[in-house]
C-alpha cells in the first residue's frame, strides 16, 4: 500500500485482552463485521500495557488518519494518548472511533454508541463525527511527575482506591460484573476523607474529600454517573465533591450515582472549570478512563474541541436548556 493510501484506510488497535480476553475471542466476529460494511482496515494488536499509544503514534506518523479503538476504556484511553503525542498532524485531522469490548465501556454511554458490533461499525460506516474537549491531568508518578490525556473522567480518591484494586485484578484474569462492587465495599473499611485543597480556575476551598471525579462525559465506574450534567464540548470539566460521608452513608447513596442525583446530596458539591489544581494533605491516587496512573498532586488542564470522534447522531447526548 502506498502511503497515499494510508489516510483512507482506518487503522484498527485492537487489545485482545480486552473484557478478559473477550476481544480476542470476539475479533472474528468483529472483523467480518467490518468487512460485510466494506471498511478498508489494518489491524495491529497490542501486546502490553500502554502499546496502544505507541501503536496509534507510530501509525499516525506513517499517514494514518482513521483510527478505531477495538478494546476498553483503557485501550480508547491509551489510543488518545498517542493521538495527543504525535507529532506530525492536528488531533482534529484525526477521525477516532471506538468499538467497545471492555467491562465499563463508560465514554460510549455518553454517546448512546451501541455494545451491539453490527450496529456500531455501521456507525462508524456512516462516519458523523462531533468534535470533543479532552482533558490534561499532570499527576506525581513515583519519584517524578507524568502527564497524561483523557477523553471521560478521572476519578480521585476513593476511586482511586478501587480502580487500582480492580485492575490488578484484572491483570490477573480475576474480574466478572461483581469485581468492582466488590472493592468498592471492602476499600470503605481502609480508605479515610482526606483534607484537600481544591483551585477551580481562580477559586480556592478546602474540604475533607472521600472521593472526586472531573468530568468530560457524564460516567464511569460501568455506568455511573458521578458527573451527571457534563457536555463534552463546552469547554470546562464538570468536577464533583463527595466530601466526608460515613461508611453507611456511601452504601445507602450509592443508588445517586446510577440515576444522576449525587449532586442533590448534602454532603456532594458540584463545580465547572477549566483549570484545577487538586491538593491533598496525604497522597491519594488516581485513575484517569479507568487506567489506575499515579498520585497527588494532580493538576487538570481542559483542551477544548481536540478530539474528533464517531458518534452516534440519532441518539445524541441532550444538552441543558439555556436560561
Amino acid at each position: 500500500m502506498e502511503k497515499q493510501d494510508f489516510a483512507n484506510t482506518w487503522l484498527a488497535v485492537v487489545n485482545p485482552n480486552a473484557g478478559v480476553k473477550k476481544c480476542k475471542k470476539d475479533w472474528n466476529k468483529i472483523s467480518g463485521m467490518l468487512e460485510k460494511h466494506e471498511i478498508n482496515f489494518h489491524a495491529v494488536f497490542t501486546e502490553r500495557r500502554g502499546h496502544a499509544i505507541a501503536i496509534t503514534k507510530e501509525y499516525i506518523e506513517k499517514g494514518y488518519r482513521k483510527i478505531i479503538s477495538v478494546g476498553g476504556d483503557g485501550t480508547l484511553n491509551e489510543v488518545v494518548n498517542g493521538v495527543f503525542r504525535q507529532k506530525v498532524a492536528s488531533t482534529t485531522d484525526i477521525t477516532l472511533a471506538v468499538v467497545s469490548v471492555g467491562t465499563g465501556n463508560d465514554w460510549v454511554r455518553t454517546y448512546h454508541i451501541p455494545l451491539d458490533y453490527d450496529k456500531c461499525i455501521a456507525l462508524i460506516k456512516k462516519e458523523d463525527t462531533f468534535i470533543q474537549d479532552a482533558g490534561m491531568v499532570n499527576f506525581a508518578n513515583g519519584t517524578g511527575t507524568n502527564t497524561r490525556y483523557f477523553i471521560n473522567m478521572a476519578g480521585l480518591g476513593f476511586d482511586g482506591l478501587v480502580a487500582k484494586k480492580t485492575n490488578a485484578d484484572k491483570d490477573l484474569g480475576k474480574t466478572n460484573p461483581f469485581v468492582y462492587f466488590k472493592h468498592i465495599f471492602t476499600s470503605l473499611f481502609s480508605f479515610k476523607s482526606v483534607p484537600t485543597r481544591i483551585v477551580i480556575d481562580d477559586t480556592e476551598m478546602n474540604h475533607h474529600i472521600f472521593s472526586m471525579g472531573v468530568g468530560i462525559g457524564q460516567y464511569n465506574g460501568g455506568g455511573m454517573k458521578q458527573t451527571p450534567n457534563a457536555i463534552p464540548d463546552d469547554g470546562l470539566f464538570d468536577l464533583t465533591l463527595i466530601k466526608d460521608m460515613s461508611k453507611w452513608a456511601v452504601i445507602y447513596n450509592v443508588n445517586r450515582l446510577y440515576n444522576g442525583t449525587i449532586g442533590k446530596h448534602k454532603m456532594v458539591e458540584m463545580h465547572q472549570g477549566r483549570h484545577i489544581v487538586i491538593e491533598p494533605k496525604t497522597p491519594v491516587l488516581m485513575e484517569a478512563d479507568g487506567e489506575s496512573l499515579g498520585q497527588s498532586p494532580f493538576r487538570f488542564t481542559l483542551i477544548p474541541k481536540s478530539l474528533k470522534v464517531v458518534i452516534n447522531k440519532e441518539n445524541l447526548f441532550k444538552r441543558p436548556e439555556k436560561k
